[in-house]
């Protein structure tokens, strides 16, 4: 049996969602070990469904670019799920990277994948701030990470060469804070591996992008027994209209001015504000 779907952005970080927490590897660290959850959108779909927890969104790309939240509200960014309960680390999330043992989870979201299956994540802040400078333990700690990305985030080219494109203090003006890029490297599960961890299934993309709310959307054909292909089909069903994950509060882009202004580079939005005060 052949389905075509089509998932929108949304839906698309829902259904990673839904098939990473249901994971071997996942549900072993939840039971017996532990789960760090770097925050972000498609991270903050994965804690709610994991701990019914929404994570505090920074960062984001907006249409107006490379965006902050407009304040910083006391909510967690990023979490350690253990024994069925989570604690927020946003202030120790170095050290409790180097804390984890190799049956543990690392779950993080990048904003550029490429063909080849490398990501990275941008950093407006120096060094990438806290979360930044502990990317580099998610790969030398030697637990798992899993990198969950949908597709929209595919770029042409390679990661290596976007690396040496961009840069914090490379860029002379920019709509948002300047960035550069931090590799991370794990196991990549975009829409396509959530399905056929799903049920036992193929997914092929057969197109991308669209119109009225589907722009950055993905097409896919899932194909197997009817029986299996149903399953995804049910799933589907009870994610489509998903809403973008995050506190809401947090959610509230800055608007020429932001807490974290004194860091960011280049931005042509501080830049108007200040020429005007």
């Amino acid at each position: 049996m052949k389905l075509q779907i089509t998932l929108t952005v949304n839906e698309g970080k829902r259904i990673i969602a839904l098939s990473i927490i249901q994971r071997e590897d996942v549900q072993y660290a939840l039971k017996k070990g532990k789960i760090l959850l770097k925050g972000g959108t498609t991270v903050s779909a994965i804690s709610e469904e994991l701990v019914g927890q929404k994570l505090r969104i920074g960062g984001r790309i907006s249409p107006r670019g490379t965006m902050n939240a407009l304040k910083k509200f006391d909510q967690h960014h990023s979490i350690l799920v253990e024994g069925g309960t989570y604690t927020g680390i946003d202030k120790m999330i170095e050290k409790v990277t180097g804390s984890l043992g190799k049956h543990d989870v690392i779950i993080v979201s990048p904003n550029a994948i490429d063909v080849d299956g490398n990501a990275a994540m941008m950093a407006a802040a120096p060094l990438g701030h806290d979360a930044g400078k502990a990317i580099s333990g998610f790969s030398s700690q030697g637990c798992k990470v899993i990198i969950a990305s949908g597709l929209e985030k595919l770029i042409p080219g390679k990661i290596s060469e976007a690396i040496q494109a961009c840069g914090r203090i490379a860029i002379d003006k920019s709509f948002g804070a300047a960035v550069g890029l931090i590799p991370i490297v794990g196991e990549l599960v975009t829409e396509k591996e959530a399905i056929e961890g799903l049920a036992d299934v193929s997914a092929t993309v057969i197109g991308a992008g669209g119109i009225h709310g589907a722009e950055g959307s993905v097409t896919l054909v899932v194909d197997g027994e009817e029986s299996e292909v149903n399953k995804i089909f049910e799933i589907v069903l009870k994610i489509k209209g998903a809403e973008l994950g995050g506190t809401p509060e947090s959610l509230t882009e800055c608007e020429g001015g932001c807490p974290q202004c004194g860091k960011h580079l280049a931005c042509v939005y501080r830049i108007e504000e200040d020429s005007h005060s």
